[in-house]
């Protein structure tokens, strides 16, 4: 029986926490339902809406790939882009959902991918790169705005979204303070990481490659920049 998947992420621009790739698999005709239930990009989504939402997706067939800050910053550091780490990381997330699938004797038909990169059917030859050969001839469609064009990589950025929020959470509770969104563009974060940075704790959440980590770790920004 053949499944169609979505594949979307979560926390891809962030300098705290980790990005985290969402994996989702259902049958072409269960589209229609998923729309009833009000599943579309997660970032069309209240929190509320988005969390109620993940609960039910929780319990179809889904895979999630974690990727922590500590792995982003040792793989920029050999010089492997984010693009690139990603399409690895959207590729296992595959060959996992596939072995699941496989338990109930199903099979997946079509992947949708959200493309990060611009030219999309380049991140599509960066996955097919990491996949197995009896995965290689997988039907793939990589699109711009995939999590907004079909709602199965609509249910893969809503369980994305939801644990990387969980993550955060998590990480702000070990610290003993509120960070924020951990976005590069939210005052709080940037405030947070500035007056922070001498703690041990934090180190492992940030993204040391990002350049506004390092303008911030060499004095380059003040946080009057930040309001």
């Amino acid at each position: 029986m053949g499944m169609i998947v979505g594949v979307d992420e979560a926390g891809r621009g962030p300098v705290v926490g980790p990005l985290v790739i969402g994996v989702f698999a259902c049958l072409k005709e269960e589209e229609v339902n998923l729309r009833k239930m009000g599943v579309k990009d997660s970032k069309m989504l209240g929190e509320a809406i988005r969390e109620k939402l993940a609960l039910k997706l929780k319990h179809r067939p889904h895979v999630l790939v974690e990727v922590s800050a500590e792995e982003i910053t040792r793989e920029m550091r050999r010089k492997v882009s984010l693009n690139e780490l990603e399409a690895k990381k959207v590729a296992e997330g595959i060959m996992k959902i596939n072995e699941e699938l496989k338990k109930s004797k199903q099979e997946i038909n079509t992947v949708f991918v959200d493309s990060p990169d611009p030219v999309a059917t380049k991140f599509e030859r960066r996955i097919r790169k990491y996949l197995p050969e009896k995965l290689k001839a997988l039907k793939m469609v990589s699109e711009n705005k995939a999590d907004v064009k079909y709602v199965v990589v609509g249910a893969a950025s809503i369980l994305a979204k939801s644990l990387r929020e969980r993550r955060v959470s998590e990480i702000a509770q070990e610290l003993g303070g509120d960070f924020g969104s951990g976005y590069p563009s939210d005052e709080r974060t940037m405030r947070f990481v500035k007056r922070r940075q001498k703690d041990a704790r934090l180190q492992k959440y940030l993204r040391h490659e990002w350049e506004t980590i390092k303008k911030l770790q060499t004095a380059k920004v003040k946080l009057s920049d930040f309001g």
